[in-house]
């Protein structure tokens, strides 16, 4: 007979992923379809709902269960349900020591700061936005010394996003990267070799644009059974479980590679989340892991895969045939070249691989500014400006194009943009010890045949929930442990290539 504590604490861990996932539903809802008359209305309702999962989280019904299942022999219980405790646990702990006030005034705080993000952003009026970041500081500083009074706010914020990884595990690394990728993104600038990109300028119809996401989406194998693709102001992906995965974009009718991409990226989150093992249920175990892991994958399909030279070889007959008269002349090798240009630009979504990090890295180090108190919120616009000029060589010429691109801090996700910088090396370190197990990787890129790629992630990664820590899951699919250098030596060998550095 299965233990009635463990059967109690899935019956109540079951609800609260329920709970969740209409959660993520009126989120979803909110960026995409909602019309912005209920902005405020929107806001009560994701606050009291938050309030009801966090009543749930913390039933003392739960610490019971929770309470009895340590006295229980660990032996036991298999892998999955130790990890279901174990996160139950977790949750519970953090969760009793949270205010239902502050859990409350967060989730209304990020609901009534996204339509304010985005006000500002079209207005181009950081002023407008920036009390929600002040706010926002504050609440987030007063839930870091309630979460772990013995840490580092900042680092209390990071491990929503990273568990176990602090700014003394960042920092160095970024470090590095400045130094490796700064000298060299000025080398491809001074190339005598330039690619050109002039025909990726023009116009591109719209409808014609979703098309081609639309069919290399579901090529990629995104089932539109279990998921739809639409249209918000920022690329993301949602949904509320894996058999309702939400994927968005946005279109520039001057500009399809912008779109395409972005589909891909998200297209890589949603087969994370689409890949998770449907019999262990709605528990925590089914989970994806870490924010950067799910980076790994979006970054993963949107890199390594899609800018490859067989992918844009592959897709480049179909591409030509949708835009005529915009690629007229252009060959296969010509487009690749150009998808693939570095090119220092304003828009961290639209950066290409050599960029993108410091991209990251800049919004880190602000990140740390305002935890510390060392920066200004209300200084933020000049300081991302020098930031860019120092990192990238360029200086937005609008907030807009500057300070106010990401939606992140209109919701409060301080300490997720390290994310994206540490997808990066663990999608060059995934991808590698693919290519070991699958030395027909390019030929099935080339060809088009992605199904063993998906599966490869599927079993490695996605099915894997919960089970491990990053650490452990990095080191069983490579090997070893996060090692950098793969990442740098991919982008020096690439884009040496490229520009054709000697």
């Amino acid at each position: 007979m299965r233990n009635k504590n463990y059967l109690n604490l899935v019956e109540r861990l079951e609800e609260i992923s329920h709970l969740n996932g209409v959660m993520s539903t009126i989120g979803w809802d909110q960026e995409v379809m909602m019309p912005p008359g209920a902005a405020e209305a929107r806001a009560r309702q994701i606050s009291a709902l938050a309030g009801i999962i966090h009543e749930r989280m913390t039933d003392p019904g739960i610490g019971d269960c929770l309470a009895a299942l340590k006295d229980e022999d660990i032996d036991t219980f298999n892998a999955i349900e130790r990890c279901n405790i174990d996160e139950a646990c977790r949750s519970y702990e953090l969760g009793v020591k949270i205010p239902k006030r502050l859990v409350r005034e967060m989730a209304e705080l990020g609901s009534r700061g996204q339509p304010v993000w985005a006000k500002a952003r079209q207005e181009n009026k950081f002023s407008d936005f920036a009390p929600i970041i002040k706010r926002f500081l504050e609440l987030k500083k007063e839930w870091a010394s309630y979460a772990f009074p013995e840490h580092n706010a900042y680092d209390a914020n990071i491990s929503l996003f990273e568990r176990g990884t602090t700014m003394s595990d960042i920092t160095p690394v970024f470090e590095q990267l400045k130094m490796d990728l700064i000298p060299f993104i000025q080398m491809i600038r001074e190339s005598r070799f330039q690619p050109d990109t002039s025909f990726l300028s023009g116009q591109f119809p719209i409808e014609k644009q979703e098309a081609l996401a639309r069919r290399i989406c579901k090529d990629i194998g995104f089932r539109f059974d279990q998921g739809r693709m639409d249209v918000s102001i920022h690329p993301f992906c949602g949904g509320s479980h894996p058999t309702d995965v939400r994927i968005t974009t946005r279109y520039k009718e001057n500009n399809f590679i912008e779109s395409l991409y972005a589909v891909i990226h998200e297209t890589g989150h949603a087969l994370y989340e689409q890949g998770r093992t449907l019999e262990w249920g709605d528990l925590p175990v089914s989970e994806s892991l870490t924010m950067g892991i799910h980076e790994s994958q979006s970054l993963f399909w949107e890199r390594m895969i899609a800018q490859s030279e067989g992918f844009c070889r592959h897709y480049f007959a179909t591409i030509h045939a949708i835009f005529p008269d915009r690629l007229s002349g252009v060959t296969a090798d010509s487009f690749y070249r150009a998808v693939n240009t570095c090119k220092p630009d304003f828009i961290r979504v639209e950066a290409d691989e050599l960029t993108y990090p410091l991209h990251v890295i800049l919004r880190y180090e602000i990140e740390k500014g305002l935890f510390d108190d060392s920066l200004r919120v209300d200084d933020l616009p000049e300081i991302w400006n020098e930031l860019m000029m120092k990192y990238l060589g360029i200086t937005p010429p609008t907030d807009t194009l500057g300070v106010l691109q990401d939606s992140h801090w209109s919701g409060g996700a301080f300490g997720y943009f390290p994310s994206y910088a540490l997808g990066a090396l663990y999608a060059c370190q995934f991808y590698r010890a693919m290519t070991h197990d699958l030395p027909d990787t390019a030929d099935y890129v080339a060809n088009g045949n992605f199904e063993p790629i998906k599966d490869w992630l599927n079993k490695k990664i996605h099915s894997q929930g919960k089970l491990y820590t990053p650490q452990q899951l990095v080191q069983r699919v490579t090997g070893e442990s996060l090692n950098p250098v793969y990442f740098t030596d991919y982008l020096k060998t690439k884009y040496s290539a490229i520009y054709r550095l000697s």
